[in-house]
């Protein structure tokens, strides 16, 4: 034991530039996620501030009852696995696509400006990226101008619940593909050129070596993101939500996580937003879980 305590010690002493590094972030998770869970126990309480958590009453799962029989429950559930499913289906799959066409640019310099065009977006403020959506999604503005021009009828398009989630999905799509193809094209990078010159040789066509090289190099980051995806089908950041949305949207844009900020912090209820929060994650565990284990069943690929 003290022998493998002194290489440890001297590993952490070789590699401390490294370990620095990493404390940050590791301070980062310890403060903000695992330090606060304690506070998820005021889930079960009616928790009033004035009397802090020890004072507070305990009640159970009374909070969690109240939500799934709420008329909100079903809604925000719905919305959330709706948008997450859409997110999955072209947000996610569009990195993989763009990423397969970036590798196949022979142009270096066009390559790199096309790649440093696309991960701009990425660094936007997204209070800055949803104050342009609002402005451009006015009856007279931009995006109107287009649908004018194309045939349609002018209105307020952030007004419209139906047309709420293309736009969330579609400036996901423009503020995050360029960025998301990092990991694919760092894969692809690493592709043994040797299989696309016997593909050549064999006859195969570009298309043919995309789909019989370069997607089978992808497969296992691919179900590895898709994994870490899923265990987020419940999650949805509720800041881009709550600067789009309003009153006459609440039917298909209210997530859960804009509902936990309105109960929780505009109407002050502390425990019931605690509780839903703590339900979300929950149940994101949970499906986490499920894929990874069924991932791991038929692909052979799997986090753990």
């Amino acid at each position: 034991m003290a022998s493998g305590r002194y290489r440890l010690l001297k590993q952490i002493k070789r590699y401390r530039y490294i370990y620095l590094m990493i404390l940050p972030v590791l301070l980062y998770y310890l403060i903000f996620h695992y330090a606060t869970m304690y506070y998820a126990v005021i889930a079960f309480q009616n928790y009033k501030p004035m009397k802090g958590i020890s004072g507070s009453r305990f009640i159970g799962l009374k909070h969690f009852i109240s939500f799934l029989e709420s008329p909100y429950a079903w809604r925000t559930i719905r919305n959330t696995l709706v948008l997450n499913a859409y997110m999955i289906a072209f947000s996610f799959t569009s990195a993989i696509i763009f990423a397969l066409m970036i590798n196949q640019m022979q142009d270096g310099k066009y390559k790199r400006v096309v790649q440093t065009v696309t991960y701009m977006p990425h660094f936007i403020s997204i209070v800055v990226v949803c104050g342009i959506l609002v402005e451009f999604s006015e009856s007279n503005a931009l995006f109107n101008d287009v649908i004018a021009l194309l045939g349609g009828e002018r209105s307020s398009l952030l007004s419209d619940p139906r047309k709420f989630r293309p736009i969330y999905v579609l400036s996901d799509i423009w503020q995050n593909v360029g960025w998301g193809t990092i990991i694919y094209l760092a894969t692809l990078s690493g592709v043994d050129q040797s299989l696309h010159e016997a593909a050549t040789i064999d006859g195969a066509g570009r298309l043919q070596r995309i789909w019989h090289v370069n997607i089978p190099a992808l497969v296992p980051v691919i179900v590895v993101q898709l994994i870490m995806r899923f265990g987020q089908m419940m999650s949805i950041g509720y800041e881009k939500v709550i600067l789009l949305y309003n009153a006459s949207t609440y039917e298909t844009a209210d997530v859960i996580s804009s509902y936990v900020y309105r109960r929780g912090l505009y109407e002050m209820d502390y425990s019931y937003g605690a509780a839903v929060g703590l339900f979300n994650s929950v149940i994101n565990l949970i499906v986490l879980f499920f894929a990874n284990t069924l991932s791991r069943r038929l692909t052979e690929n799997s986090l753990w």
